[in-house]
């Protein structure tokens, strides 16, 4: 009982950090190793894990004494046994539930173990527990036991001692057995099964197990929350991709509809038109970009008849004439001289919308009855040719087809003069804009220089007329317009007695627009097409005057 007494002191100040390294401390001892000393013969050494205690007893046998209380405590307590703790198939203990407080074990806290192998952690306390439990109460109960023999003894030695009677001795006195009674009334009382369980011991190791069980639980709801949370993300992840997939499921059906309509009259070109401005737009951009691809690939197969016509003489170009629109067309050749040659620049209604190199394009947004009728006016210099050649072409029906890329068919349908004549032009349809015509008279003029250093201008007006043989059809919708190229030529001299060439020669070029569409369209797709389309024109003619005039006389 000292050597156990001893050994139980001991241990509680060896480890004394605190009560879960205790006991797990008491687990270690299954595994320690102890070793007697070489020279001095009260020393041994214990090895735990990568600790080691030196112990020196008062003299040998004291040494012995403790070797032998250590050994039978370790058998005795059944933790090196077997059958202690259930071994599964993790290899899951009770020493390695003690890794979150012991730097001395392995840890089987750590994030990667599964909530599978923390159960099997959890199955194991509870047999431990279960077996302190067990070894607990059959400690209270031998106690209750002993205390309540104790209490029947003592009730029985008063009721001895109510009927005892002093027996008489020879000399006359009474002889009271004194010592049997006290005896009877304390008795030694030991209760058998107490001794061989240390209920210090046991109650240590029970609250180490309950901890053991509250922490590994801990952990089991930590590793439960992190499994929530990644299923969570991945229910989220499902979540969002099926709404992905249900969207593109509903667009794609939303897209074959549309083009099981397309092309019907809800979808044309109206108010009421089920298509918006974005798709309006997409379309007619792609129909335009269709076009310009045909007509490049057409354009070095096609073989147009050129009518020889000679160009009329610079006083026939000057002649006002006597048709029945003379007033009309001087009217217009002076309201454009007048406002059309005008610097717009530091005009605020006029926006610059687009610039490349010496061509700017301005704007001013005017819209009536919802219907868009922007003022367009582009400025160009150009290279090696005249207004007289510029004019020309623009002007001249025979070539017309050279570089307009946007006319389904036209003819003239009526010569008014040599330099008169009323124009019908379909253009081609652009889906789902409906298709539109329009009928013109197209007047070339030569404007006089007012002085030597002024320089000589010409003018091509295009403007809208009606006509018997134009009359309006349900096919197009008929387009209103008021257009003018305006040309001014400046020669620069050139060095010494030279001729003058086409590099000492530059065109200055104003084109207004006044366009009416004649129906409804949406405003940002026509402005959107006009930015696109007007620049393209500028360059595309110009490039083709400068190509057909290279290598040729220059025309004044």
């Amino acid at each position: 009982d000292v050597l156990v007494t001893a050994w139980n002191i001991f241990m509680t100040i060896l480890f004394n950090k605190n009560v879960l390294n205790r006991f797990f401390s008491f687990r270690r001892l299954a595994f320690f190793i102890m070793e007697p000393h070489d020279f001095d013969e009260c020393r041994f050494d214990i090895s735990v894990n990568d600790s080691v205690w030196y112990v020196r007893a008062q003299d040998p046998d004291h040494r012995q004494q403790w070797v032998d209380a250590i050994e039978q405590h370790k058998t005795e307590s059944g933790y090196g046994s077997e059958s202690s703790l259930r071994r599964h198939g993790s290899m899951v203990s009770l020493v390695s539930g003690a890794s979150g407080y012991s730097a001395t074990s392995t840890s089987s806290f750590k994030k990667g173990h599964s909530l599978r192998e923390k159960l099997a952690e959890m199955e194991t306390f509870r047999d431990i527990l279960c077996r302190q439990v067990d070894t607990l109460q059959k400690y209270f109960d031998a106690c209750a036991d002993a205390v309540s023999k104790d209490e029947l003894q003592r009730d029985k030695v008063v009721e001895d001692d109510e009927d005892d009677f002093p027996t008489m001795r020879p000399d006359g006195d009474f002889l009271h057995n004194s010592n049997s009674s006290k005896e009877k009334l304390f008795p030694h009382v030991t209760p058998k099964g107490i001794n061989g369980i240390d209920f210090k011991g046991e109650a240590i190791t029970f609250k180490a197990t309950t901890a053991g069980i509250l922490a590994t639980l801990s952990h089991c709801i930590e590793l439960m929350v992190k499994h929530e949370e990644s299923w969570q993300k991945r229910l989220d992840k499902e979540i969002e991709k099926r709404r992905k997939i249900e969207e593109a499921y509903k667009n794609a059906v939303t897209e074959l509809k549309k083009k099981s309509h397309f092309g019907g009259p809800d979808y044309e070109e109206g108010p009421n038109s089920l298509i918006n401005e974005e798709e309006f737009f997409d379309a007619v951009e792609a129909a335009l970009d269709r076009q310009d691809k045909m007509e490049e690939q057409s354009q070095s197969e096609k073989v147009r008849l050129h009518w020889p016509t000679s160009l009329p003489s610079g006083d026939e170009y000057s002649a006002v004439g006597t048709h029945r629109f003379v007033q009309k067309v001087e009217e217009m050749v002076q309201n454009h001289m007048t406002y059309s040659l005008q610097d717009v620049g530091g005009d605020a209604n006029w926006q610059l919308v687009v610039e490349e190199g010496e061509m700017k394009v301005y704007r001013r947004e005017v819209e009536e009855n919802g219907i868009v009728l922007d003022p367009l006016k582009a400025t160009h210099a150009v290279k090696g040719v005249t207004g007289h050649e510029v004019c020309h072409y623009f002007w001249n029906v025979d070539v017309r087809n050279d570089w307009e890329t946007t006319i389904e068919n036209f003819h003239v349908v009526e010569n008014l003069a040599d330099n008169a004549i009323i124009i019908y032009q379909m253009h081609k349809r652009v889906w789902p804009a409906s298709q539109r015509d329009v009928l013109y008279l197209s007047a070339i003029r030569r404007i006089p220089a007012f002085s030597e250093n002024d320089p000589e201008t010409w003018i091509v007006c295009n403007f809208s007329v009606e006509h018997d043989s134009a009359p309006l059809n349900n096919r197009c919708v008929r387009a209103k317009i008021n257009i003018a190229m305006i040309c001014q030529t400046l020669v620069s001299p050139p060095e010494g007695n030279k001729e003058i060439s086409r590099d000492n020669i530059l065109c200055k070029i104003t084109y207004v627009a006044n366009v009416n569409p004649g129906g409804w369209a949406p405003a940002s797709v026509l402005r959107a097409v006009a930015k696109r389309e007007y620049p393209k024109f500028l360059k595309r003619f110009t490039s083709y005057v400068q190509e057909k005039t290279a290598g040729k006389p220059i025309l004044f």
